[in-house]
C-alpha cells in the first residue's frame, strides 16, 4: 500500500541501501482537532517545486477570519489586555493555524520524509508529527510602512546545516526550512504582499543586478482574497515590499523544520503548550531524531 503523499521515489533509507517504504500509516493523517489532513493536488506539487512557492486561496470561512483578524489587531494595539503567555499568534483562534489541514498536507509532502530513526520506526505516526513549528509572528502592517530587502535563493547549492535548502530527485523534493503565511485580509497584486523571484530556489548562478530592483520583471507576487495561505521555501529569493493597500496587512507567520533542525531561537511559553492538545504540543518537541517520537 503506498501513501497518498506519494512514495514510489527511491529514497534512501539507513539501512545498507534500502529504500524507504512507507504507507499511509506513517504520516499523520488528522490534525489535533480529528480532521483530516488535505493532501497537495499533483498541480499544487508541481507549481511550488518549480516556482519554489505555493498560493492556496480562499482557505478560511469568514466566522473564522474575523475571530482571527480580531486576535491579531488586539495583539496589535493592545497587547496588554492579552494575557502574558498568550502574546503570540498560538495565543488564540490563531493557533489552530498551525497544524491546519491544508498546512499538514503541504508538510507532509515538502518537509517530512518518512526515513526511519534508527531503530525502524518512522518519524511520525497518528500522535505525533513528522516535522517542528520553529517560529509563529504576526504581521500587522498599515500603508507605507514594510521595505524590499531581497534575500535567500540558490538552495540546491547549500549544504543542510544551512537550512535554507532545496533537494529534490525525481518525483520527491524536500524544501528544508519553510514558511506558510496565512493572509487575514485580500492582498491585490502590487498592493504590498510578498514578492518571489520564481526558480530561484534551484539558480545554479548568481543573481544579477536587476534583482535588486523590486520593479524587475523577475519578480512575481500575487492577488488573493481574505483567508488564503501562502507557502514557500526560505531557499526561494523573496522579500517583503511596502504596504500600499488602505487597509492593513494582517498576516500570520509560521515556518516550519524538521524533528532535527532548527533555525530560529524561539519557543512558545510553556504553560501555553501546556493547553494544547496532545498532537499540537508535538509540533514543539526537542530538536533531535533518535527515539524522537510520541505513541
Amino acid at each position: 500500500m503506498t501513501s497518498k503523499f506519494g512514495n514510489e521515489p527511491f529514497m534512501f533509507n539507513k539501512d545498507l541501501g534500502r529504500s524507504v517504504k512507507a504507507t499511509d500509516q506513517h504520516f499523520t493523517l488528522s490534525d489535533a482537532d480529528g480532521n483530516p489532513v488535505i493532501p497537495l493536488t499533483q498541480e499544487q506539487k508541481y507549481i511550488f517545486d518549480t516556482k519554489g512557492w505555493l498560493l492556496v486561496p480562499g482557505v478560511l470561512s469568514s466566522n473564522q477570519l474575523d475571530s482571527m483578524k480580531e486576535f491579531i489587531t488586539q495583539l496589535h494595539t493592545n497587547l496588554e489586555s492579552v494575557p502574558d503567555y498568550k502574546r503570540s499568534p498560538l495565543g488564540g483562534p490563531t493557533q489552530s493555524l498551525s497544524d491546519h489541514p491544508v498546512a499538514l498536507g503541504f508538510l507532509n509532502e515538502f518537509v517530512y520524509l518518512p526515513y526511519t530513526d534508527g531503530r525502524g520506526r518512522p518519524l511520525a505516526n497518528q500522535n505525533c508529527y513528522g516535522y517542528r513549528l520553529e517560529m509563529s509572528a504576526y504581521r500587522y502592517r498599515i500603508k507605507g510602512q514594510g521595505s524590499f530587502g531581497p534575500h535567500n535563493g540558490n538552495g540546491q547549492m547549500r549544504f543542510p546545516g544551512d537550512h535554507h535548502t532545496y533537494h529534490c530527485l525525481p518525483g520527491k523534493a524536500n524544501a528544508g526550512l519553510v514558511r506558510a503565511i496565512w493572509e487575514l485580509m485580500p492582498v491585490n497584486e502590487g498592493s504590498g504582499g510578498t514578492i518571489f523571484i520564481s526558480g530561484s530556489h534551484k539558480s545554479a548562478f548568481t543573481a544579477p543586478e536587476s534583482a535588486y530592483d523590486p520593479n524587475s520583471l523577475l519578480w512575481e507576487t500575487y492577488t488573493c482574497p481574505a483567508g488564503s495561505v501562502l507557502f514557500f521555501s526560505e531557499a526561494v529569493t523573496h522579500s517583503a515590499v511596502t504596504w500600499n493597500a488602505v487597509h492593513p496587512r494582517i498576516a500570520v507567520l509560521n515556518s516550519y523544520n524538521s524533528i532535527g533542525g532548527r533555525w530560529h531561537n524561539w519557543e512558545p511559553h510553556p504553560r501555553l503548550m501546556a493547553e494544547m492538545p496532545p498532537l499540537r504540543q508535538t509540533l514543539f518537541r526537542s530538536v533531535h531524531v533518535s527515539e524522537n517520537l510520541v505513541g
